[in-house]
């Protein structure tokens, strides 16, 4: 992974950088107490960027009101304060401090008093002006009159950027030792913070501080939250395998052993009062420690496994084969190499997958790109891995990488896919992320508000709650769960073409894309693109083909008919168009809808007997989508991709060309117009030429869909 050093031109008055690069300051906010975000009056994807930030600099979110000291968001004034504090069910007081002179300071051994300065254009001392941290001095630092009176500290350490001679201790928040104390803060703190790469005092930014008088009770019961992410401090550059980095291709194995000596067996790490936050690639700690562990500092385990396991990676250099020419080159972008079905590690990749599952279900998004990027590095590679060396080459992999790898080659398992296969709580949010419908989002409502812990309990408490499709996923939970063959899927798509045929003619074509154009042997579900040359006769398609499915009973439940691309002329929508109305950029006619076969063997017989004899032939998930012909190259494109594929396509157009890609057609995010890269409406070829086209026009060499499997 490219290390970006983070810069001002990142941060925007307004904006925080979404992008979790790693900055080259001290800026850690680990210690702060747990943190809740106010949404409101934060604009599409801001919150995503508050929340991206802290969690990069690892800082303790939480969306637990129960125990959350400090609340941040877009908020004025007080009486806001109070109302959004009050909204969530937390009773509180105003604390309001005694007036006190400023206390005198030293600056190069002459007392002065203190200036008085506030927000961001604070200056924290540097390390360089004193010997000492006391807590005298950390007080005088203090930005206001609240943060300077006496009681139990959360001591932060800030220091600038490039400073080598340790940290001075600045107090940013404090709490009386009989108090239950809460602060309410401007977003722009944070600002200000990733912007100077330290801690800066509070100042005007301060909103309202308040004593607890009664917190809601936690809805948390069983946090599975607290037992993946809830990692402890890493050790000491030192004492880790980032340390002593002369070359990155220096052996991974060495440079833990050559540490050795500065790692005791057993640590007197304690973990940090409030660390309960999902910890992501950039910083990864993978899962917390099992209990065997408790106590242990995670660079501590990993060194200590390294060291005892690893004697048989000693002298196998040689046998290490020379990369392909795009680990060579360092290509990050998967639509860039070939990814093959059932590659030479996939019984290591099952592994990582287990992992990116875990990582989806406690809202780790970071961490899920992260996996999903080293897993789609690791399935393009074209040899059987034998050494840690040969992971760390690999564009998106890192030590950690190499670290997990060490750990299954040495002892056939990973701890952290141990915990979660074996967690109660994780196997709940599984069974629930299954039905079609359920996002991770709304499994962990299920369950950690609901306390759901079964399918019979959605039944039984919360049906009318459900929304159609989520209805309709619970009820054929286990049969959507059972895989489609390739056959079934064919069938599917000549059924469906018969009868697009049968409403339009025969210059109707239908592309089978998803799992089973990358060559799977089964699908979930399955997804068919159908186009016709003439512009006109994709107009409205999709309802007629429905409407003759349903006729012949081919179709039981209609979930989504969107007609949006043909309300608009089947025009493709400007970029700028797009953005500014708030409307996503995929919008072709679709039809999500339950297939199931009409037909049984023994069908005239039941009929005959009962005239409502159900059918019992299996019900399946199928996806119809109708594309323009000027732009079925890019849908046929844009459904084909394994998910990494599909990501890294829209950012190499996006970092390459300036464009805006997805299935919908091409645009400049310069002029916001569409950019045509196949030939027009009415002539001769197939949509597989087309999407040949949108790979020449990008510049890309053209990868088979079998070569696609980045999944």
């Amino acid at each position: 992974m490219d290390k970006q050093v983070h810069t001002s031109k990142t941060m925007r008055a307004g904006s925080l950088s979404p992008t979790s690069t790693i900055s080259a300051t001290s800026l850690d906010l680990s210690r702060l107490p747990p943190i809740a975000i106010f949404t409101a009056h934060l604009k599409d994807g801001e919150e995503t960027m508050v929340k991206e930030t802290l969690r990069q600099y690892n800082a303790p979110l939480t969306t637990d009101v129960s125990r959350a000291k400090i609340f941040i968001g877009k908020v004025g004034t007080k009486r806001r304060a109070e109302f959004e504090l009050r909204s969530r069910k937390l009773v509180v007081e105003e604390v309001v401090a005694p007036k006190r002179p400023a206390s005198p300071v030293k600056v190069d051994g002459h007392s002065s008093k203190r200036r008085k300065v506030s927000g961001a254009s604070a200056r924290a001392v540097p390390a360089n002006e004193g010997d000492s941290t006391t807590e005298d001095e950390a007080r005088e630092d203090s930005e206001t009159e609240d943060e300077a009176n006496g009681g139990k500290q959360y001591t932060l350490l800030s220091s600038p950027s490039g400073s080598d001679r340790g940290a001075r201790a600045v107090t940013i928040f404090e709490d009386s030792s009989d108090a239950d104390i809460i602060w309410v803060i401007k977003v722009d703190w944070l600002h200000a913070c990733v912007s100077a790469g330290r801690l800066l005092p509070l100042g005007d930014n301060l909103v309202y501080k308040s004593r607890v008088l009664e917190r809601p009770k936690s809805l948390n019961t069983k946090s599975i939250r607290a037992i993946f992410s809830a990692v402890p401090k890493a050790a000491p550059a030192s004492q880790t395998l980032l340390a002593s980095r002369p070359h990155p291709m220096q052996d991974i194995v060495d440079r833990a052993k050559a540490d050795a000596p500065t790692t005791s067996k057993k640590s007197s790490y304690q973990p940090p009062r409030f660390g309960n936050h999902a910890s992501h690639h950039f910083k990864d700690k993978t899962f917390a420690p099992s209990s065997q562990h408790a106590g242990h500092s995670y660079a501590s385990q990993t060194t200590h496994l390294l060291q005892q396991t690893t004697s048989e990676y000693e002298g196998e250099d040689s046998d290490i084969p020379q990369p392909p020419e795009w680990v060579k080159k360092g290509v990050k972008f998967a639509c860039q190499r070939f990814t093959p079905a059932n590659g030479p590690n996939e019984d290591f990749l099952y592994q990582l997958k287990k992992i990116r599952t875990a990582r989806t279900l406690i809202d780790d998004d970071i961490g899920v790109r992260a996996y999903s990027t080293m897993i789609a590095s690791i399935a393009a590679y074209p040899f059987k891995l034998s050494h840690p060396r040969e992971i760390a080459q690999l564009p998106g992999c890192d030590e950690k990488t190499a670290i997990l790898f060490v750990e299954w080659k040495n002892t056939g398992k990973i701890q952290a896919v141990e915990d979660y296969e074996n967690d109660e709580a994780m196997k709940v949010l599984r069974s629930f992320y299954d039905i079609w419908g359920v996002g991770a989002k709304t499994a962990r409502h299920f369950y950690y508000n609901n306390h759901w812990t079964e399918l019979d309990d959605i039944i039984e408490y919360g049906w009318n709650a459900l929304d159609r499709v989520q209805q309709i996923g619970v009820k054929y939970y286990d049969e959507f769960l059972i895989p489609i063959p390739r056959a079934e899927v064919e069938h599917i798509g000549a059924v469906v073409r018969e009868h697009a045929v049968r409403v339009r003619d025969e210059r109707i074509t239908v592309t089978i894309v998803g799992g089973y154009r990358r060559g799977k042997t089964t699908s979930g579900d399955v997804d068919i693109v159908v186009s016709h040359p003439d512009l006109e006769s994709t107009a409205g398609l999709v309802r007629d083909i429905v409407e003759s499915l349903e006729e012949s009973e081919w179709i039981t439940h209609t979930l989504t008919m969107s007609l949006t691309n043909t309300n608009r002329g089947q025009n493709a929508l400007p970029f700028r168009s797009a953005r500014a109305t708030g409307v996503g950029f995929d919008t072709l006619d679709k039809a999500l809808v339950v297939w199931q076969d009409p037909a049984w063997p023994s069908r005239e017989r039941d009929i005959a007997v009962n005239p409502k004899a159900k059918n019992p032939a299996i019900h399946r998930r199928v996806d119809i989508i109708i594309a323009p012909w000027r732009t079925v190259g890019c849908a046929v494109m844009g459904w084909s991709g394994g998910t990494t594929f599909q990501r890294d396509l829209r950012r190499y157009a996006k970092a390459v060309k300036g464009w805006k890609f997805d299935s919908s057609g091409v645009r400049s995010r310069s002029t916001g117009e569409a950019i045509m890269l196949e030939g027009p409406d009415g002539v001769d070829g197939t949509p597989e030429d087309a999407e040949k086209m949108v790979f020449e026009g990008l510049g890309l060499e053209y990868v088979p869909p079998e070569y696609r499997v980045t999944n």
